[in-house]
């Protein structure tokens, strides 16, 4: 065994929790599981109560009924210090009158490890996050990008069996967060350490989580893989909030169908009791086709790269955002006469605004 390598991640599951702030209600009941190993993101809006969940487990807060489980075992009334695991925070928090090996080493130093195996323990956890020879700068001395991974390193010094990451990245510039996005994924994958994430960014969530838990309001919305949570949305509200998503209007016309933009679509999920409804269809099956007949025009085109979304108003005045690979988007320009088909994919619909 190294010095850095972890005991097994434990299993965690939150039960039936609920938290209120006053007339707030933070956690609503909250029934979640995460399985030994695993790297799960709690996505949401704000206030959704992704936080609240994770300073549940860290004992920083406590739940006014329900059970926070690690391994089978209610935690709800063990304190923070004595918990079996590390949090990394948005602002960081460094001991500023430390260094960077100090600071990593603050945890087996409460804990009365000798002086030699602390440092030695700091030291290969500052190099396993890329920080071989910054062990005696102090965090004044550091990037943000470089304080981040001091903090992550002082997390996972107690060798702890859950690892809480909120909103690690948020405060740092876009490519310093891609960065260390794909080394905490690595990290977490050698180290074996189930890991709650909570993020408000979905290409965060969608691209470094084993599965992803979508809450609203206190309550989960779908907990699933981020294919199964971006292709089979289980509510309207996950379809609008996980990626982009068109909203136009539609008519339900019976057995399950809908008309839209002038074809029939099948319907997935709950159907409101009016026939009329909005459509829910994401940018890439929305097709677009030059056509100098076509009742359709393209008011604005975003190049992104490999893929342009288009900007196209349809007959009547509804808009659509249609994404093309850049080469098939080659001539559709502002103005231009096209023709929109959808992809006949079951789509969700939800009640007209």
């Amino acid at each position: 065994m190294t010095i850095t390598q972890t005991k097994p991640g434990a299993g965690v599951e939150f039960r039936a929790l609920r938290r209120t702030f006053g007339s707030t209600v933070a956690l609503d009941g909250l029934d979640l599981t995460v399985a030994p190993g695993e790297l799960l993101a709690l996505l949401g809006p704000s206030g959704c109560g992704k936080t609240t969940a994770l300073r549940m487990v860290a004992g920083f807060d406590h739940p006014d009924s329900g059970q926070v489980l690690v391994d089978g075992v209610d935690i709800v009334g063990v304190p923070a210090n004595k918990r079996d695991a590390g949090m990394v925070f948005q602002s960081y928090s460094l001991f500023p009158n430390l260094s960077a090996r100090d600071n990593v080493a603050f945890g087996p130093r409460i804990r009365k490890v000798d002086a030699a195996t602390r440092r030695a323990r700091a030291d290969e956890l500052l190099a396993m996050v890329g920080l071989p020879t910054q062990g005696d700068r102090f965090p004044h001395q550091l990037s943000g990008g470089q304080q981040q991974r001091v903090a992550l390193a002082r997390a996972l010094a107690l060798q702890p069996r859950v690892l809480l990451l909120d909103e690690p990245l948020s405060a740092l510039d876009a490519q310093v967060r891609l960065t260390l996005r794909e080394e905490i994924s690595r990290l977490q994958k050698n180290l074996g350490i189930t890991t709650i994430f909570v993020t408000h960014d979905q290409e965060e969530a969608l691209s470094m989580a084993d599965r992803v838990a979508v809450l609203r309001d206190g309550r989960l919305e779908q907990c699933a893989t981020p294919i199964e949570l971006y292709h089979h949305p289980a509510t309207a509200f996950v379809a609008e909030f996980v990626g982009t998503m068109n909203r136009i209007p539609g008519r339900l016309t019976g057995s399950g169908r809908v008309e839209v933009a002038g074809q029939q679509l099948p319907v997935i999920g709950e159907v409101p009791g009016d026939a009329a409804v909005d459509v829910l269809i994401r940018p890439e099956d929305v097709r677009v086709s030059a056509d100098a007949d076509g009742p359709a025009r393209v008011v604005t085109v975003s190049f992104l790269g490999p893929t342009t979304r288009l900007f196209v108003e349809l007959p009547g005045g509804v808009g659509i955002k249609a994404d093309l690979a850049t080469r098939q988007a080659s001539g559709l320009g502002p103005g231009a006469a096209v023709q929109v088909e959808l992809a006949e994919h079951p789509v969700r619909v939800s009640a007209s605004r």
